[in-house]
């Protein structure tokens, strides 16, 4: 199994924070890599087992369905249904914890999937600087951060 990690800390409340990022249908409010997002079925994007439907801004869709929201550890945890990525069994958690000392926050974006070992590295490069980091540097464009 592969892992993909990034993380940031954004000099922001992380309550404000987690106000953006629990939006499990807004990701194109922040996230420059996403075009449109759709709740299929129109149910609640809050609601545990809701898929979105994401139509990238380079073409392409991916479906992810939420597995897990947790208001009190500011996460949420999704499957990736349907992509154009070479991976099986992929689960990633967004969570946003407080900062204490300075009331910013700590975010970190990560995801656990299987793949061919031969496709892992390239994997791991593509969801860190093709997904991770562009999604948590649009967060803090968008908070203004």
């Amino acid at each position: 199994m592969a892992r993909t990690y990034v993380s940031t800390v954004l000099p922001i409340a992380a309550d404000r924070v987690w106000e953006v990022v629990r939006d499990f249908n807004g990701l194109p409010e922040w996230h420059p890599a996403i075009e449109r997002s759709e709740i299929e079925g129109g149910g609640a994007a809050d609601s545990v087992g809701s898929v979105r439907r994401l139509q990238l801004s380079g073409g392409g869709v991916v479906r992810e369905r939420l597995v897990a929201l947790d208001d009190a550890q500011r996460s949420y945890t999704y499957d990736i249904l349907e992509s154009g990525f070479a991976v099986r069994s992929y689960r990633a958690t967004i969570r946003v914890a407080p900062v204490t000392d300075s009331g910013h926050s700590f975010v970190e974006w990560y995801a656990d999937y299987d793949a061919e070992a031969a496709d892992e590295a390239d994997l791991e490069r593509t969801f860190a600087e093709g997904v991770y980091l562009p999604g948590l540097n649009g967060l803090r464009e968008h908070l203004g951060g």
